[in-house]
């Protein structure tokens, strides 16, 4: 799979991504958006570019079956392991362009900070409506980088990203859009530390740490892209 673009802070060190899961939404905003738009218990879920598996459990608590798909190897090994005594979940070594499972195998999909950024995901796209069954919906979670003050540093971290562009393209794949205010949230400084260094360069991650020298946590912004199909 020459085409997946590495992941460096999952790919690189999940351990310290899995700090950031835990710190990510503790009030599970984005869960509760995606059920008002179509509850997964009871339905066929897939998590695209799942990782080590972090949300797998949460679908596979209520829902008929959950796949993960992950490409990146240690990673997919990672998430079996996390779902080995769930019965109704199962993770497969895939990348989002290539999903070896039959025509309109799901109800629900979800991608959330994983191959899904706009311009560039119409591959994924494209094999995403094949599996999607009809009257199912899909569900792709970004940063919304025009607010909140994670949202400032992402700007300033990457000058070339353009969020009107984005919301662009996902307007003409004919998607809606949901924006929520989460937070992200540590226990400790430490944590809040470790996660800042793998989600940004050096520099930007001193400049980050040296602006908010006691924090634990900030607000952050997301986009809830969605689809019916």
């Amino acid at each position: 799979m020459s085409d997946i673009i590495p992941s460096p802070n999952i790919w690189d060190t999940p351990d310290v991504y899995e700090v950031e899961n835990r710190g990510v939404d503790r009030d599970d905003v984005i869960g509760t958006a995606m059920r008002e738009v179509l509850d997964w218990a009871d339905r066929d879920v897939i998590d695209i570019g799942c990782g080590t598996g972090y949300h797998l459990p949460m679908f596979a608590a209520t829902a008929r079956s959950v796949l993960g798909i992950e490409p990146h190897p240690p990673l997919a090994v990672l998430a079996a392991q996390r779902v080995s005594d769930l019965p109704n979940c199962s993770v497969r070594e895939d990348g989002a362009a290539s999903i070896g499972v039959p025509d309109a195998s799901f109800d629900v999909a979800h991608a959330r900070w994983a191959y899904f950024f706009g311009p560039g995901a119409e591959p994924g796209l494209a094999e995403l409506y094949r599996v999607m069954r009809p009257g199912g919906a899909a569900f792709v979670i970004d940063n919304d980088a025009s607010r909140s003050t994670f949202g400032s540093w992402f700007r300033r971290a990457l000058p070339t990203y353009d969020p009107r562009a984005v919301e662009r393209f996902w307007t003409r794949q004919g998607w809606s859009r949901e924006r929520l205010d989460i937070r992200w949230d540590f226990d400790t400084r430490e944590e809040f530390e470790s996660v800042v260094r793998i989600e940004f360069a050096p520099d930007h991650a001193d400049l980050i740490l040296a602006e908010h020298p006691e924090a634990t946590g900030v607000d952050y912004a997301v986009n809830l892209w969605w689809r019916r199909y």
